[in-house]
């Protein structure tokens, strides 16, 4: 494995590439495999897609956002660093629809997708899924969550955000990539390793030369969010991540590899990270029982506790989302009980 002598170093992290690939270009990660970058439209502007060569044609491992420039950014990759050579297969590392915009195009040109079935069905099933407004379900796990009066109700009156707003129809055919599966690819072996908590079934590619292909289940710089939604209300997908954490801080401790995450720099420190996200999640339950102990709150009245800082309305669906899976998991966990006030919101006390 090749990379620049000198690394930034940030605590036990250290990024070998201190800057990106810029806009329609790409940095050689080892022989055989390129990253580049392709934009989002939101303050995340980024997503890392990895093209691995291979005999006959390049892998894409993730696909980036259908929308105009992300399909722009995408042709120009394709017909500049990637020499116009086809696109053989796409792996998914997970269903969201930064990773998963621009695999259906891909597919029609005859690319073959490979995918966890989760992964795969979940994608599939939410292009289908439009919603002109927010359904009764959706409102009533907000009024859950403690959103009340006039911003619930200009919840209820806008659209909400729909998947095949900027994910393009996803091919009726995939191959199924389960725990078991080793993947041939750019002269490598990769083993399939399977996180949950942040997606269902999100897919980890680990090559026998110490290289991850992480998706978003591992990220250098920013905790990776951990949500419950009105399709699951009840869910605890924290559990699955700090398991899926666990798990793979036993496969870092054999060997540091290096990480090539869904956003961010590539990085080494992938222990010491993952030591991070699990703490970073432990410590916000601790200061929720803190707080429980003073006053029965609302999932959003927790905020302060979980994310100690001030969320903005840009980010109040992903915080909304977290809190309550934080609150469940205390809930599953019986250390939390709940019960609904006059507004309609469960409110947590210690069990």
């Amino acid at each position: 494995m090749t990379a620049p002598a000198a690394a930034a170093r940030a605590g036990g992290i250290r990024h070998p590439w201190p800057d990106p690939p810029a806009a329609g270009e790409i940095t050689e990660i080892a022989p055989g495999i390129l990253w580049a970058r392709l934009p989002l439209p939101m303050a995340l502007d980024h997503v890392n897609v990895y093209a691995l060569d291979d005999a006959d044609g390049w892998t894409l491992v993730d696909t980036g956002l259908d929308w105009s420039r992300g399909r722009a950014a995408m042709a120009a990759l394709r017909s500049g660093p990637l020499g116009g050579r086809r696109v053989a297969r796409v792996i998914l590392t997970h269903h969201h629809p930064d990773h998963v915009g621009l695999a259906g195009p891909l597919a029609e040109e005859g690319a073959e997708i490979l995918a966890t079935r989760v992964a795969w069905l979940t994608g599939r099933m939410l292009t289908l899924d439009r919603q002109e407004r927010p359904t009764a379900a959706q409102i009533a796990f907000r009024r859950r969550a403690g959103v009340t009066g006039a911003a619930l109700e200009a919840y209820a009156a806008e659209r909400p955000f729909n998947f095949a707003d900027c994910v393009a129809p996803l091919p009726l055919g995939y191959r199924r990539l389960t725990g078991e599966s080793v993947i041939e690819a750019a002269g490598r072996a990769w083993r399939v390793h399977i996180g949950e908590g942040h997606a269902p079934q999100h897919a980890t590619l680990w090559s026998e030369d110490g290289l991850v292909l992480a998706g978003d289940q591992i990220l250098p710089g920013i905790s990776p969010n951990i949500g419950v939604h009105p399709t699951e209300p009840d869910a605890d997908p924290l559990a699955g991540w700090l398991e899926s954490c666990r798990r793979f801080l036993a496969l870092a401790e054999v060997a540091d590899p290096l990480v090539l995450p869904g956003h961010g720099l590539p990085f080494m420190g992938a222990a010491f990270r993952l030591r991070q996200l699990i703490d970073n999640h432990e410590h916000a339950l601790a200061r929720i029982l803190a707080a429980l102990e003073r006053r029965a709150c609302t999932a959003t009245e927790l905020f302060p506790e979980i994310f100690k800082r001030e969320i903005r309305e840009r980010e109040f669906g992903l915080a909304l989302v977290e809190a309550v899976a934080h609150v469940n998991h205390l809930l599953h966990a019986g250390r939390v009980s709940r019960y609904a006030d006059e507004d309609g919101a469960w409110r947590y006390r210690p069990a």
